[in-house]
């Protein structure tokens, strides 16, 4: 049995160095979204501007959340009734950038999240360009009666960061990425996603880079941790629709949240 349900996407494809084409990019799949019905869109990590490997371009194109990016996403917004949800690469400080998502309608900016756990990994090391993000109060936005909240990439290998996101009552998470290929790595994606939906029953949404780069794999995920929709690794549009009563059903057959003895502490 469900409920009345909200038609959401997740739009995968390669950002390149060119915040033109990135728009016009995602021009192509917010205007396919919109007309498979979806009332919203995630699209991946660094969606603005991107370039591998990170060099002194980043700062040279990075953007205010008033810049003309965001302003792109709005007027798409406003021309698709749509909310969209995609990678910004933002100025920062002392030659640094920030890593941040923007969520915005056709009024503006409803949410901003800058990343708090860098890819300091496999090798890689995002905090010789990327300022960290501070640790602040989830920021939130509701749609259908749904509330939306926001993480990115390596973000999902920490539990915790979804645990905070289910005590600010979100009942989707939305993560924009750029999950680096690797060994192992498609199926270390494939299950914190599903991980993170299933220990917080709740629903995730994921956008990626699509190979060579990226793993692809964008997917939505309900809160028993079965995919609803996905992209394979191409670039493409995937559209699920929410039951907006699953969450509160399956809390109540599964009361994991309210059965817990523990809590997030931020690190000083």
């Amino acid at each position: 049995m469900t409920g009345p349900t909200t038609a959401i996407a997740v739009g995968q494809f390669a950002p390149a160095a060119d915040t033109a084409a990135n728009l016009a990019m995602i021009a192509e799949l917010v205007a396919e979204a919109s007309l498979r019905g979806a009332k919203l869109i995630v699209l991946p990590e660094y969606a603005s501007w991107f370039v591998d490997p990170f060099d002194e371009s980043l700062a040279e194109n990075a953007q205010g959340v008033d810049g003309p990016f965001v302003e792109g996403l709005i007027a798409l917004a406003d021309q698709h009734s749509i909310h969209l949800v995609a990678g910004l690469l933002e100025r920062g400080d002392a030659g640094r950038v920030r890593n941040a998502v923007v969520a915005v309608d056709r009024t503006g900016v409803l949410a901003t999240y800058r990343k708090v756990h860098l890819y300091d990994a496999f090798g890689q090391r995002e905090s010789d360009w990327v300022e960290p993000g501070e640790i602040a109060a989830p920021e939130t936005f509701a749609l259908d009666g749904l509330t939306f909240g926001l993480m990115t990439c390596y973000d999902l290998r920490f539990p915790e960061m979804g645990r905070v996101l289910a005590d600010a009552a979100v009942d989707v998470v939305l993560v924009p990425a750029e999950w680096v290929r690797g060994p192992l790595k498609e199926h270390h994606w494939r299950t914190l996603l599903h991980a993170r939906a299933i220990e917080n029953t709740l629903f995730v949404a994921a956008a990626d880079h699509p190979p060579p780069l990226g793993v692809g794999l964008s997917m939505i995920v309900d809160p028993q941790g079965v995919e609803l929709a996905g992209v394979g690794t191409g670039t493409g549009v995937a559209v699920a629709h929410l039951d907006r009563d699953a969450v509160a059903r399956v809390r109540r057959v599964n009361p994991a949240l309210r059965l817990r003895r523990f809590r997030v502490v931020p690190e000083s």
